[in-house]
């Protein structure tokens, strides 16, 4: 019973050993469309055989990132496999993270909806 709860626990550790060493791997690139890419989130498939990548661009264009990124994944696979002491180093898949984007623009949106209900109750207050 107890090496299957070791299990998901494994894949936890690997996914954030990849992220953390994929974000020191990502800053030595030197293609200037990564731009300043910083690593989400990594989900390993359970066979370790691939992780997708998701990552947020702080500057730069997200498509040239992914496309510089996913061009860079060989690269990047092979600085995983000198650090990670696992027998097989996922292929690496980055997929753009709109996450906090779309977090930035619900907050827009909330804030505005607040405002224009905040006018409403003045104007309702006047009459």
């Amino acid at each position: 019973m107890r090496h299957k709860r070791a299990i998901p626990n494994r894949s936890f550790r690997i996914s954030d050993q990849i992220q953390r060493d994929l974000a020191e791997l990502i800053r030595d690139l030197k293609d200037p469309r990564v731009g300043m890419a910083t690593v989400n989130a990594v989900e390993v498939t359970p066979d370790y055989a691939h992780a997708k990548v998701f990552f947020s661009v702080l500057v730069g264009d997200p498509v040239e990132s992914e496309a510089a990124l996913n061009e860079a994944a060989g690269f990047l696979r092979n600085g995983l496999f000198k650090r990670l002491q696992i027998h097989t180093v996922p292929t690496l898949h980055f997929h753009y993270d709109r996450t906090i984007e779309r977090a930035a623009e619900m907050s827009s949106l909330i804030a505005r909806a607040n405002s224009v209900r905040a006018k409403d109750d003045e104007d309702s207050r006047e009459d």
